[in-house]
């Protein structure tokens, strides 16, 4: 019982303690980085390297990301989420950021598998749970598309990019890009309203 009672209460307490170095991270202090690093890198190492599936680059977004802490720490509010949820948040959006920036520069295909978007403000085993299935159901409805529709579905939905910059990055005609992403979309809806409304979203 003494054991569960103190597993259930670990991610308070954990929470708790990145709460407090965040509070000296604010006032200056750099010496609560360095704790913070040690104690949460692993983490978000770890998505780094879901999204990135590099280690080099997912070591240099970790450090990217403790450095946007330092600078950025004026921008966190409790209100809005746990410590850990806005490592995260950030974490994911400097891997995403990297990865569209090497795809554009290379020219490399988006592999679908990583570029599903990954739970990453969920405070719950049930809401991340939740968060993986919602990925799990988008991947298999993508998979229902031709390669052509997949393809420009992902550079607008999980890389964020204009149907004129698709248009640009594949070098087809606009018109051409908007037929793709008009039936893809159709098509995913279609797959994934048994499911529920928001999948999409």
């Amino acid at each position: 019982m003494c054991d569960t009672q103190t597993v259930a209460n670990a991610p308070s307490i954990h929470e708790q303690e990145w709460a407090g170095l965040l509070a000296r991270i604010a006032v200056g202090d750099q010496s609560a980085l360095s704790e913070l690093y040690d104690a949460s890198s692993a983490k978000v190492f770890g998505l780094a390297m879901k999204i990135l599936g590099d280690r080099a680059a997912a070591e240099e977004t970790t450090l990217d990301v403790y450095t946007q802490v330092w600078r950025r720490i004026a921008t966190y509010d409790a209100k809005r989420g746990t410590p850990g949820s806005w490592l995260m948040t950030l974490a994911k959006h400097r891997a995403i950021d990297r990865f569209r920036s090497s795809y554009l520069e290379r020219g490399r295909q988006v592999p679908l598998d990583e570029a599903a978007e990954l739970p990453g403000r969920e405070d719950t085993p049930e809401q991340y749970s939740a968060g993986l299935e919602r990925q799990r159901l988008v991947q298999d409805a993508l998979a229902t598309l031709s390669v052509e529709q997949r393809q420009a579905v992902a550079l607008a939905y999980y890389w964020g990019l204009s149907q004129s910059e698709i248009a640009d990055q594949l070098k087809l005609p606009l018109g051409t890009v908007k037929t793709r992403m008009r039936l893809g979309m159709i098509k995913l809806r279609e797959v994934l309203a048994p499911h529920g409304e928001g999948l999409l979203s």
